[in-house]
This record gives C-alpha cells, structure tokens and sequence, in this order.
C-alpha cells in the first residue's frame, strides 16, 4: 500500500462502504422492528386494540351468534370495553409509532360514535352495523 515515493496510501473508498453497509444494515433492522409486530405468531399493538374493539363491538349488537340469533345490545359490556382502550391510550401516550396511535384513535373515535347512537336508541344505528 505504498506508492513509488514510499508514502503510505490509504484506501478511504472501504471505509464509505462500511459506512454505507452500516446505513443499509440499520434500516433492515427499523424494517424488521416494525415488520414483528404484524409478524404471523407474535402478538402485536394491533392485534390488541382488534382484540377490544371486537368486544366493544359485539357489545353494541347488530351481530349474529353461532347458532344464528341475533346477540342483544350491553351498553354496559360496550361501555367497559371502549373504556379498557381508552386506558390503553392514555397509559401509551407518547410511547405509539404515528400508525399505532392513529388506529387506535380510529377505532376510538368510531365506538364511541356507535356507542353514543346505540345507547341513545337502545339498539344498534339503522342501517349502520358496528365496526
């Protein structure tokens, strides 16, 4: 690594490579971090709010059972279940990637837009089944 003057070359051209393999390396693992928590087999932020708002959800009426006949209206059930996300968003407020926190808003705001229209009818929104 000498040149004909006897002085020393350093190869700087590796080292913008290592930097740029560092870089790349980097961003696999940001990708892979937020690709886990939809990965098949491990249980996620999504999976949780989905998880809920079903209760929620089903608590409002509007669904069907196994066997066919429709599941009456819980305002209450409805009620303690929106209430269990919403502790779940103040309790992770700051700490949810921007999709997180707008998903959970989402599904927030959406139960209780149905919750307010069951519990003022006392059934589920005309023409409008639960999310």
């Amino acid at each position: 690594m000498s040149d004909e003057t006897g002085r020393i070359h350093v190869d700087t051209d590796w080292k913008t490579e290592a930097a740029r393999e560092k870089e790349r390396l980097e961003q696999e693992t940001e990708k892979s971090a937020t690709s886990a928590d939809s990965a098949p087999g491990q249980p996620g932020f999504a999976e949780l709010i989905n998880m809920l708002a079903m209760q929620a959800a089903i608590a409002l009426g509007g669904y069907k059972g196994p066997g066919g006949e429709t599941i009456p209206p819980n305002p209450d059930a409805a009620k303690h279940h929106i209430d269990l996300l919403d502790v779940l968003d103040q309790k992770t407020k700051g700490n949810l990637t921007e999709e997180e926190q707008h998903v959970l808003n989402a599904v927030l705001y959406e139960l209780r837009i149905q919750y307010v229209q069951t519990a003022g009818s006392g059934g589920p929104a005309p023409g409008k089944p639960p999310a």
